[in-house]
C-alpha cells in the first residue's frame, strides 16, 4: 500500500499535492520550504486544495452535526483581548473598540473521534506546521476550550481587527461565505519588545496600506505567525453560512487563553 492510503490522514487531506505525512521525501522538503519561504515573507501561507474533497464533506458533515453546540458571542473588544487599565491615554490603541461577532464550538464539546481533533493529533501535522514555521520544540494549545473550535458565521458577522495570545494559528476553510468572510492582516506590526501603538492606531482608524488579503476556497489551510500581526475576518454578506475550523498551537508547553478571552469567545471560562 502507498503511504497515502496507509495514513489516517488520507480521508481528510490531499497527500499527493500537500504530502505532509513524508516531509522527509523530496516532494515533503519541497513543500516545508514552499510554506517557509512564504511565512518569511509575509508571516502567512496559504494552500488551497489542503483538504480533499471527502475530506470538506465529511469535515461539512461534522460541523453541521455540532452547529447545535455553539455559543454565539456578539461582543465589542480591544485588539488586544485585554481590560483597559486605569490611566490609558484616551487617544491610545487599546481604547479603540472591535466587533465580534460569530459562533463557536468550542474544544471540549468537539467529540474525540471527530476527524477535525483526529488531524490535530496527528503527530505528522504537528510536524509539518512546526517545521513550517521553523518552531522546535513546538506544541499543541493546552487550553480546554480553545485548542481547536469550529467557527460559524452567517450574514453581518465579522472578526474585529485582532491581536491573539495564541502565539500559533492554523485555519481550514470548510464552507466559504457567499460574499465577505476572508482574512486579511497586516505581519509583523509588532514584536516581542514593541507594540508599535501608532502603526496599530492608524490601522484601527482605516489605514489598510500594509494589510495582505486572502480570500479563500473550500478546503484552503492557512496559517500565520498570530503573536506579531493584527488580523480580521471581513463581514459576511449572503444567505451562506462560513464554516471554519481554527486549531492552535504554541511554543511552550501549557499555553492558555486569558479568562477574558475564554469568556468572550465561549461563553465560559475553564
Amino acid at each position: 500500500m502507498s503511504l497515502q492510503s496507509d495514513s489516517p490522514l488520507a480521508p481528510y487531506i490531499d497527500l499527493e499535492q500537500y504530502p505532509i505525512h513524508d516531509l522527509d521525501s523530496p516532494a515533503g522538503r519541497a513543500l516545508l520550504e514552499r510554506c517557509q519561504t512564504d511565512l518569511r515573507a509575509q508571516g502567512a501561507c496559504q494552500l488551497d486544495g489542503f483538504l480533499s474533497a471527502e475530506g470538506i464533506a465529511l469535515l461539512a458533515d461534522e460541523a453541521a452535526s455540532l452547529s447545535d453546540q455553539t455559543f454565539r458571542n456578539e461582543v465589542e473588544h480591544n485588539v488586544y483581548f485585554e481590560d483597559i487599565e486605569p490611566g490609558t491615554p484616551e487617544d491610545d490603541p487599546r481604547r479603540m473598540m472591535e466587533r465580534a461577532s460569530q459562533a463557536t464550538v468550542a474544544y471540549d464539546l468537539i467529540p474525540e473521534n471527530a476527524g477535525i481533533r483526529g488531524i490535530y493529533d496527528s503527530d505528522d501535522f504537528l510536524r509539518f506546521v512546526g517545521e513550517s514555521l521553523e518552531k522546535d520544540p513546538f506544541y499543541r494549545n493546552a487550553d480546554p476550550l480553545g485548542a481547536v473550535n469550529l467557527v460559524y458565521y452567517e450574514e453581518g458577522d465579522e472578526l474585529g481587527s485582532a491581536g491573539t495570545s495564541i502565539v500559533r494559528s492554523v485555519t481550514m476553510m470548510i464552507q466559504p461565505a457567499k460574499t465577505g468572510g476572508d482574512f486579511e492582516y497586516v505581519p509583523y506590526l509588532r514584536s516581542e519588545t514593541e507594540e508599535n501603538y501608532p502603526r496599530v492606531k492608524s490601522l484601527l482608524e482605516g489605514d489598510l496600506t500594509e494589510a495582505i488579503h486572502l480570500p479563500s476556497k473550500a478546503g484552503t489551510l492557512a496559517f500565520f505567525r498570530g503573536r506579531h500581526s493584527i488580523h480580521r475576518v471581513t463581514p459576511i454578506e449572503g444567505d451562506v453560512l462560513r464554516v471554519n475550523a481554527v486549531l492552535s498551537f504554541a511554543d511552550k508547553p501549557g499555553h492558555k487563553l486569558n479568562a477574558l478571552t475564554q469568556e468572550m469567545f465561549y461563553g465560559r471560562t475553564a
